[in-house]
């Protein structure tokens, strides 16, 4: 398997199916950081040879050696307070008001199988394709202990980190910031990509070269954000989709989240991540653990595509969960954009019969079914049918729907509770809010404390409640609103600072209780569409609303800068009427079917307002898309342009032996008098192909170093479908 120790030199190997990743206890027990990348087969602490730095302290045992310095050197999980003036892993506050933790080596074990952690999501294997190292370290003034684990998934070159704090000493301690990992990286010329946006039009990629200092990419908003998303890739200049060295790494949680790369005085790279320390402190009582979220790491020596493949697999695989993680999604109608808050019975009826004559699976009823809910300005909380939209409840409308031989799937809010509702007129206490000041209110509601298991009860009670009394096969969870005025009357003040991660504790307590008592709902994430779009809800949830942009142009470069990190089948994505209600632009509906087929696939508008003509196109386009579902959610995804930066936005879907091969995208504005498009695509270069409608068989090689021509273009935002088969021709 991948974990190698040499236990007299204190040398840790850990290798993958394509890279390796040292690590070594120095002569003094500090844990050093030696290499990840590329296999070596050498012990590359050779590498490490410093000056003396000046005014870079060394530690005491080091004597008048100068060159030796923390200041200086890679390290595995960096401390405050004792001489290393970069970005730390770990600060915490001692009884007696000192900062510092001085952390060397005490002992490692290697066990079969990849750790769990409690309370919160992480990547699962079994036991034969996974092994975890644990490195321990402890503070040399104090018994503070940090467990260091290491889950290793060979054949996925898939390394992840977490960190265990012990407090094993006499009084309490306070973490002020408990990093998931470090990654030191002491060589080479590095750029780096995090991915920004706004709520509808999230996860853009933005690369720029690093500069001296610290640059950081992170958010406060209680939730992993519309703004920045808890993943980043470090990559050397030359890197492309299949060429150049890249590192990347995620976090496998929902709340706010921190990223911090620094390049320090020597030229070398350090990357830090974790819960955002602005809104985190955590009161450790003697004999207490603190347990990090995970951070899931991968490298790449042949480009983007090489990671992003790495990082699909173990999403798809190891992250995501239950019954549908693998499973055919139901191509559904969402009737959101057709009727907002104004339906009834009869309408979402007629709804699902309109969708049901032209093939799709399931009907999901949005916001606006429970309590007094005819605007967003009320009724959140009070999960219970309102029967003046649905005499009977919701029995009598899903029996109807199921006698279309569709599913039924509805929307939820429970995070969130409305001023203007029941609960809140006999709760107040349970809403996030500091006494005697005025909320800040989002989307005019206010949050409910998921700290308190009093809320999570009355929502599971809520929940379950609705799920039992008819056949509901699928659950849309929202979350329209960022988090302030954090303050929870069930804590002590010196304890408020824990509020924002036991919120997220207490989120996934609920699902993961909703996850083991209905195990046939598929869960649908959803934060303002991709507001929480993060490993740590895959976990939950196998698929995310992308985002709250329907617009086909916009999504093209949303769903770009998504993949980068997630896999296509966790991506919800709908068409959508025309003008699109976010931009007003209007794309044909082929172009719009073919984005949104890069994703769970499913509508968002009346149905039954379509001509004869469009109604036989979403007929077709239902059809052609359960055909090609297995090599869309299962196959290899690659990125052939950006839309970013081109006039096209072009993605392929193969499959595993590259026999099948799908490319789907669009041209945005046709040029007049010009030559047609050839794209380059990925195949089998010892391969023939046949390309679908044509009786034309071409090598592979050609179509990918010579190129694929693209069809010729009328008008804008003209949509793209070319299917290519491998021949068996001798």
């Amino acid at each position: 398997m991948g974990i190698n120790v040499n236990e007299k030199e204190r040398y840790f190997s850990i290798t993958t199916r394509n890279t390796e990743y040292q690590l070594k206890a120095d002569r003094f027990g500090v844990l050093k950081h030696l290499w990840y990348g590329g296999k070596t087969g050498c012990d590359m602490e050779y590498l490490l040879e410093y000056p003396d730095v000046g005014f870079s302290g060394a530690i005491y045992e080091a004597d008048n050696d100068r060159t030796y310095s923390l200041d200086t050197m890679p390290l595995e999980y960096p401390c405050g307070g004792v001489g290393d003036f970069r970005i730390s892993a770990i600060e915490v506050t001692h009884a007696d008001g000192s900062t510092a933790l001085d952390l060397r080596y005490k002992g490692y074990c290697v066990k079969d199988g990849k750790y769990d952690i409690p309370g919160l999501p992480a990547v699962h294997a079994e036991k034969t394709k996974a092994q975890t190292l644990e490195i321990t370290l402890c503070d040399t003034a104090t018994d503070t202990e940090v467990i260091l684990r290491y889950g290793v998934l060979e054949e996925l070159d898939i390394i992840t980190r977490s960190a265990e704090i012990r407090n094993n000493g006499d009084s309490p301690i306070f973490l002020k910031k408990a990093a998931s990992f470090s990654l030191d990286v002491p060589y080479g010329n590095w750029e780096w990509i995090h991915f920004q946006g706004r709520h509808t039009l999230e996860r853009l990629p933005e690369r720029a070269p690093l500069i001296h200092g610290i640059q950081e990419s992170s958010n406060i908003r209680g939730a992993s954000s519309h703004q920045q998303n808890p993943s980043f890739i470090i990559c050397s200049p030359d890197c492309g989709e299949r060429y150049g060295k890249c590192y990347g790494a995620f976090l496998v949680y929902s709340g706010s989240f921190q990223t911090q790369i620094e390049l320090d005085q020597l030229n070398q790279t350090r990357a830090v991540m974790g819960i955002n320390p602005r809104l985190f402190g955590w009161k450790l009582n003697v004999g207490e653990s603190f347990h990090t979220p995970e951070a899931v790491m991968t490298y790449s020596g042949s480009g983007f595509s090489k990671l992003s493949h790495n990082f699909h697999k173990v999403i798809r695989e190891n992250i995501c969960r239950g019954k549908y993680k693998l499973a055919e999604r139901p191509v559904l109608i969402n009737n959101w954009e057709a009727t907002y808050f104004d339906f009834d019975a009869n309408k979402i009826q007629t709804i699902a019969e309109n969708a049901a004559a032209l093939g799709a699976d399931m009907l999901v009823l949005d916001d606006g079914w429970f309590g007094k809910r005819d605007s967003d300005c009320s009724g959140l909380g009070d999960w219970f049918v309102n029967e003046k939209k649905l005499p009977g409840g919701l029995g009598t409308l899903v029996e109807k729907v199921k006698a279309l031989g569709m599913k039924f799937g509805l929307w939820f809010e429970p995070e969130m509770v409305s001023e203007d509702s029941e609960l809140y007129r006999v709760h107040p206490d349970w809403a996030i809010k500091i006494p005697d000041r005025k909320p800040t209110r989002g989307r005019y509601q206010l949050v409910l404390d998921m700290s308190r298991k009093d809320v999570r009860d009355y929502l599971y009670d809520s929940i379950a409640a609705i799920l039992k009394s008819a056949e509901i096969s699928y659950i849309k969870w929202d979350a329209n609103r960022s988090i302030c005025d954090w303050y929870s009357g069930e804590l002590s003040a010196e304890r408020q600072d824990e509020l924002p991660h036991r919120y997220i504790l207490g989120l996934y307590e609920l699902f993961e209780r909703l996850n083991t008592d209905f195990p046939n709902v598929l869960f649908e994430g959803c934060s303002g569409g991709g507001g929480r779009f993060d490993a740590g809800m895959l976990y939950y949830c196998p698929q995310i609303w992308c985002s709250d942009d329907t617009d086909a142009f916009e999504r093209a470069k949303i769903q770009y800068g998504t993949s980068f990190i997630y896999p296509i089948s966790t991506i919800g994505s709908h068409v959508s009427v025309v003008p699109n209600h976010q931009t007003g632009r209007i794309t044909p509906i082929e172009t719009r079917a073919v984005t949104a087929m890069a994703g769970s696939f499913g509508y968002e508008l009346d149905l039954g307002t379509l001509s004869d003509e469009e109604k036989n196109a979403v007929s077709e386009q239902i059809k052609r898309f359960k055909k090609y579902d297995p090599l869309i959610h299962g196959g290899r995804y690659y990125r052939l342009s950006n839309p970013t930066t081109e006039n096209i936005a072009l993605w392929e879907y193969a499959s595993e032996d590259m026999s099948e091969v799908l490319i789907h995208g669009m041209v945005f504005r046709t040029e007049p008098n010009m030559k047609c498009i050839a794209i380059k695509a990925v195949l089998d270069p010892e391969c023939k192909y046949k390309i679908s409608g044509s009786t034309e068989v071409y090598t592979g090689a050609a179509l990918m170093n010579g190129g694929i021509l693209l069809p010729k273009t009328w008008g804008d935002y003209c949509p793209i479908e070319i299917h290519l088969i491998k021949q068996n021709i001798e």
